[in-house]
C-alpha cells in the first residue's frame, strides 16, 4: 500500500477494489507499450519552466508514444523538427488559453491535439501569470510579447461567453487543424457534469477533468488548499452525467491532479477516465525539489527558471521520465491482472468494482458517504462506457472544402497567384481557415508571398472570418462580418468595406462584430467602419486600422499596432502591456474612456511613430477608400495634433532600453538580452516588478 493510502490523504485512498473477480495471468494483460500511449504530461508552459525541462518532457513522451503539453506559452518552431539525436522535441498537445500566447497557424498545425484551457484545477478562476523577471527575450519571442514585461492570462476567454461560443472555438480550431483532436480542460467542481454534457454537444473530442491537487509548485498555497475539488468527484460526476445523457460514446474522458501511481490510474479508469495526465511527478523525476520559488526565477535545480546560470544545474534526463511512466503502466497491469481485465478498454467505467474501505476506527470516517462517487448510472447494460465513435465536425460542408481549396489548388501546389470573387452568407463560418492550414502545412510559418491567394467575397460573412489566416492569403469582404473576424490572425491580410452602392456613412456604422482580431499574432487588416466591443484584445503583433471601436478596445494587448480613426468605447487599454495604439481624438475627451492604470497617453513627436501612423492610414485608404482616412491625410498637420499615442508604461521603458543598447552597437538577441538585463536592474532600483 502506498504511503498516501496509509494516511488516507486523498479520496482514492479511501477506496478499494472489490474481491471475487477471477484474476488473469499478467502475460495476457495489455502490454506497457500500449498503456503508456494514454499517458500525458501536464500543461506547464515554456517560461514557467526552463527550455531543458520543457523539452525533456516532450522527448520522453514522444519516445513512449504518449503526449506532452505545451501549456499556454507557445512553442519554438525549431522544436517541430527532430534534434541531432533523432528525438522529437515537439509537444503533441498545443494549448489555447485566454492569453493566446504564441497561438499561430503554424503552432496549431503542428499538433496532434489542441487543448482549450477553460480553467485549471490547481488555480480555478485565477488563470496564469508570468512575472516580468521570467520573460527573457527567448520567452518573449515565443509568446509574442516584450522582454521583461509581465504577462497575465486571466480566466475569461473573450471569445467564450456561452456554450455556443465554446462550440464556435472548437469548430475554429478544428478548421485550423482538421487532423487534431480538440480537447477542453474543465475544473473538477460541483456541476461539472452538466458543463461537460454541453461541451460534448459542442463537439469536443476530449474532455479533461482537472483536480485541485498538484500545481507543479507554482500555484499559491491558498489556491491549492482552499479552492477546487479532487478529480475523483468531478470525474465520477462527469462520467455519470454523460452516460445518463447518451453522450459518453462520443467523447474521450481524461483526468489529472497529482496522480502518482498505477493504483491512481486504475481508480481513474474504473471511475470512467480513458487518458491520464501527470505533472508534479514527472518534474520531480527530472530533478524538481519542490522549493516553491518558481515565480522568483531562482530554482536551484534549473527546472523552473530561465536564468542561464541556474539552467546549467539541470540534471534531468528524458529516460528517467520514460522509466517512471513504464513503472506506472506496469503497476497498472498488475492491478488489471488481479481484477481480471486483459485490456484497459474493458476496465473503463467499471465503478461497480470499487467500494469504500472500512475505516470504522478512524475519527474522520464517521458519517463519510462516498456513494455518490460509486453510483452506477441507470442505463442499459450495453450502453457504451467509453468513446467508441468520433464527433462529426461537419468540415466537408464548409466553403473552404467546397470552393476555396479547389480554386487555390495552383497556389498550394506551385505557388501561382490565384484570384476569385464569391458570394458569402452568415452561415459560412471560419472562412479561409482550412485553406490557411493547408498553406501552413505545406510552406510553414513563412507562408506564401503577399497576395498569392486573393479571394473577394460579397455579402455577410459568418463568425470567425479569416481566423488564424497565414501569410500569402488576402481575404476581402464587400459587405460586413460577424464576431471574431481575424481571430489569431497569423500573417494574412483582411479587408472589410461596405458596398460602393451603400447609402450610409460607413464611419458611423458597425461593420464587424465583437472580439475582432482576438489573439492576432501578425498580419494586417483594414476595416472601413466601426468595430464592436473587445477589439484587438490580446493582439500581439498584427497591424490593424479601424474607424471606431466599442468598449474594452485593446484590452490585454501585448504587441502590434492599432490605428483608430474615430471614437472608442470605455475601458480602452485595460491590462495593455505591449504594442501601441494611435487614437484620433477630435473631441479631446478620449482620456475619460481610457483605462490609464498601465498606459501613458502621449502626443506624437517621434518621427518613427509619425511615419508608421501615416503609412498605415495610407494603406487603409488604398484598400478601402476610407473617407475619414482621406480627411486625415488631406489635413495631416492638424490631424497629427489630434492623435493620442497609447503606450504601456513597462513597454515604453523596455523600448527605451532597447534603443540605448542598439545605439551602443548591439543588435538582435544580443541587444534584447542586454536591454532585458538593464531593465531588470532599473526595476530593482525603483522597486518595481
Amino acid at each position: 500500500m502506498q504511503g498516501e493510502d496509509k494516511k488516507h490523504l486523498t479520496l482514492r485512498s479511501l477506496l478499494t477494489f472489490k474481491k471475487g473477480r477471477q484474476p488473469v495471468p499478467i502475460e495476457e494483460v495489455e502490454p506497457v507499450e500500449s498503456i503508456v500511449k494514454r499517458f500525458k504530461t501536464g500543461a506547464m508552459s515554456f517560461g514557467s519552466i526552463s527550455k531543458e525541462a520543457h523539452e525533456s518532457l516532450a522527448i520522453a513522451m514522444n519516445r513512449l508514444g504518449g503526449k506532452s503539453n505545451t501549456g499556454e506559452g507557445g512553442e519554438d518552431p525549431a522544436r517541430f523538427v527532430p534534434d541531432e539525436n533523432g528525438d522529437s522535441r515537439r509537444s503533441a498537445i498545443k494549448q489555447v488559453a485566454s492569453g493566446r500566447f504564441g497561438v499561430t497557424s503554424n503552432y496549431l498545425v503542428n499538433a496532434d491535439e489542441i487543448q482549450i484551457k477553460m480553467a485549471q484545477g490547481a488555480k480555478p478562476g485565477e488563470g496564469g501569470q508570468l512575472p516580468g523577471r521570467k520573460v527573457y527575450p527567448w520567452v518573449a519571442e515565443v509568446r509574442g510579447s516584450t522582454p521583461g514585461v509581465g504577462l497575465i492570462s486571466p480566466p475569461p476567454h473573450h471569445d467564450i461567453y456561452s456554450i455556443e461560443d465554446l462550440a464556435e472555438l472548437i469548430h475554429d480550431l478544428k478548421n485550423a487543424n482538421p487532423k487534431a483532436r480538440i480537447n477542453v480542460k474543465l475544473v473538477s467542481e460541483v456541476g461539472v457534469g452538466t458543463i461537460a454534457a454541453g461541451v460534448a454537444k459542442g463537439r469536443a473530442d476530449v474532455i479533461v477533468i482537472s483536480g485541485y491537487d498538484g500545481g507543479t509548485g507554482a500555484s499559491p498555497m491558498a489556491s491549492i488548499r482552499h479552492a477546487g475539488l479532487p478529480w475523483e468527484l468531478g470525474l465520477a460526476e462527469t462520467h455519470q452525467t454523460l452516460m445518463l445523457n447518451n453522450l459518453r460514446d462520443r467523447v474521450v474522458l481524461e483526468t489529472d491532479g497529482k496522480m502518482m501511481t498505477g493504483r491512481d490510474v486504475a481508480i481513474a479508469a474504473l471511475l470512467g477516465a480513458e487518458e491520464y495526465g501527470f505533472s508534479t511527478a514527472p518534474l520531480i523525476v527530472l530533478g524538481c525539489v519542490m522549493m516553491r520559488v518558481c515565480q522568483l526565477d531562482t530554482c536551484p535545480v534549473g527546472v523552473a527558471t530561465q536564468n542561464p546560470e541556474l539552467r546549467k544545474k539541470f540534471m534531468g534526463d528524458p529516460a528517467h521520465v520514460v522509466n517512471y511512466m513504464r513503472f506506472i503502466a506496469q503497476e497498472l497491469r498488475e492491478v488489471m491482472a488481479e481484477l481480471g481485465f486483459r485490456t484497459l478498454n474493458e476496465m473503463i467505467g467499471r465503478v461497480d468494482l470499487l467500494e469504500t474501505k472500512q475505516l470504522i476506527d478512524h475519527y474522520k470516517a464517521k458519517g463519510l458517504d462516498l456513494s455518490p462517487i460509486l453510483h452506477v448510472p441507470d442505463v442499459p447494460a450495453d450502453a457504451p462506457r467509453r468513446s467508441v465513435r468520433e464527433q462529426n465536425h461537419g468540415l466537408e460542408q464548409s466553403l473552404d472544402m467546397e470552393k476555396l481549396l479547389p480554386l487555390a489548388r495552383k497556389a498550394l501546389e506551385n505557388g501561382e497567384r490565384v484570384e476569385a470573387t464569391l458570394p458569402i452568407t452568415n452561415v459560412n463560418r471560419v472562412v479561409g481557415t482550412i485553406l490557411g492550414s493547408e498553406v501552413t502545412r505545406r510552406y510553414g510559418a513563412k507562408g506564401l508571398p503577399e497576395d498569392t491567394i486573393r479571394f473577394h467575397f460579397v455579402g455577410t460573412a459568418g463568425q470567425s472570418f479569416g481566423a488564424f489566416l497565414p501569410s500569402g492569403i488576402t481575404l476581402s469582404v464587400e459587405g460586413d462580418t460577424n464576431d471574431y473576424i481575424g481571430k489569431g490572425l497569423s500573417g494574412g491580410k483582411l479587408i472589410v468595406a461596405p458596398s460602393p452602392k451603400a447609402t450610409f456613412a460607413a464611419e458611423e456604422n458597425v461593420i464587424i462584430g465583437n472580439t475582432a482580431f482576438y489573439g492576432a499574432t501578425s498580419g494586417e487588416a483594414y476595416i472601413r467602419g466601426i468595430a464592436g466591443e473587445r477589439f484587438a484584445v490580446r493582439n500581439s503583433g498584427a497591424k490593424v486600422v479601424v474607424e471606431g471601436v466599442g468598449d474594452h478596445g485593446c484590452e490585454y494587448m501585448t504587441g502590434g499596432r492599432v490605428v483608430i480613426l474615430g471614437r472608442t468605447g470605455r475601458n480602452f487599454a485595460a491590462g495593455m502591456s505591449g504594442g501601441i495604439a494611435y487614437v484620433l481624438d477630435e473631441a479631446g475627451d478620449f482620456y475619460r474612456r481610457c483605462n490609464i492604470e498601465m498606459v501613458l497617453l502621449e502626443r506624437l513627436e517621434d518621427e518613427r511613430d509619425i511615419q508608421e501612423l501615416r503609412q498605415m492610414i495610407e494603406r487603409h485608404v488604398s484598400y478601402t477608400g476610407s473617407v475619414p482616412g482621406m480627411r486625415v491625410l488631406d489635413n495631416w498637420d492638424v490631424a497629427l495634433r489630434q492623435f493620442v499615442k497609447v503606450i504601456p508604461k513597462d513597454y515604453k521603458r523596455m523600448l527605451e532600453q532597447i534603443r540605448k543598447v542598439e545605439d551602443a552597437g548591439l543588435q538582435g538577441q544580443e541587444a534584447l538580452l542586454a536591454a532585458f538585463e538593464a531593465n531588470m536592474k532599473e526595476l530593482a532600483r525603483i522597486g518595481g516588478n
